[in-house]
C-alpha cells in the first residue's frame, strides 16, 4: 500500500494502481475531466502509469453553464 493525495485528501491505495483505475474507483467520469500528477497536466494516454508513494493527483471536472 502507498499513500497518495487526491484533490487534497490523503488516500491509501494498492502500489500497482494506475491513474485510470484510481479515477474509476473514485467515481470520476470518463469524459470532461483534466488530471494533473504532481502539478503537471497529463494527456489521457498517460493515465496508464502507476502511482508512487506521495504522488499528488488533482482532478478537475468541466462544468457547463453561464
Amino acid at each position: 500500500m502507498i499513500t497518495i493525495t487526491v484533490n487534497g485528501e490523503s488516500v491509501e491505495v494498492d502500489d500497482t494502481i494506475t491513474i485510470e483505475r484510481l479515477l474509476e474507483t473514485r467515481g470520476f467520469p470518463e469524459k470532461g475531466i483534466a488530471v494533473a500528477l504532481d502539478w503537471s497536466v497529463l494527456h489521457r494516454s498517460e493515465w496508464d502509469q502507476t502511482l508512487s508513494d506521495g504522488a499528488r493527483i488533482e482532478v478537475v471536472t468541466a462544468v457547463q453553464g453561464g
